[in-house]
C-alpha cells in the first residue's frame, strides 16, 4: 500500500464528494437516462399484461398468418429482445457518459484528494 492512500474513505470525504459539481453532474445524467428507461420497461410490460387479459382475441390471433404462432406469443418473446436492447443500450451510455465521471470521483476518493 503506497502512503497516503486509504483503503477506506471517510464518511467526510464522501459528504464533501456528494457537494461537487462533478457528483451532481453524475447524478444529473444517470437519472436523466435511468428514470425513462425504467419508465419505458414498465409501460412494456404492463402493457403486454393488459393486452393479454383484456385483447385476448388480438393476442390470440395467429402472427404473420403463421399456424400455431399467435400475436400473443411474439410479443412475450420481444419482451426479451426489448430487455437485451435495453441492457446494450445502458452499457453503453454508462461507458460513454457515466464511467468518466464516476471514475474520477472514486479516484478523488481513494486518493484523498482535496475535495
Amino acid at each position: 500500500m503506497s502512503q497516503g492512500r486509504t483503503l477506506s474513505p471517510s464518511r467526510d470525504a464522501f459528504v464533501a464528494v456528494s457537494r461537487t459539481p462533478e457528483y451532481r453532474e453524475l447524478r444529473s445524467r444517470f437519472r436523466s437516462f435511468a428514470f425513462p428507461m425504467s419508465a419505458a420497461g414498465v409501460v412494456s410490460y404492463f402493457a403486454y399484461v393488459v393486452l393479454s387479459i383484456y385483447a385476448t382475441d388480438f393476442m390470440a390471433a395467429p402472427f404473420l398468418g403463421l399456424e400455431g404462432l399467435n400475436t400473443g406469443i411474439m410479443l412475450g418473446l420481444f419482451q426479451f429482445a426489448v430487455v437485451w436492447v435495453w441492457t446494450v443500450i445502458y452499457v453503453r451510455v454508462a461507458d460513454r457518459r457515466l464511467d468518466p465521471l464516476s471514475t474520477v470521483l472514486r479516484e478523488r476518493l481513494v486518493d484523498g484528494a482535496d475535495l
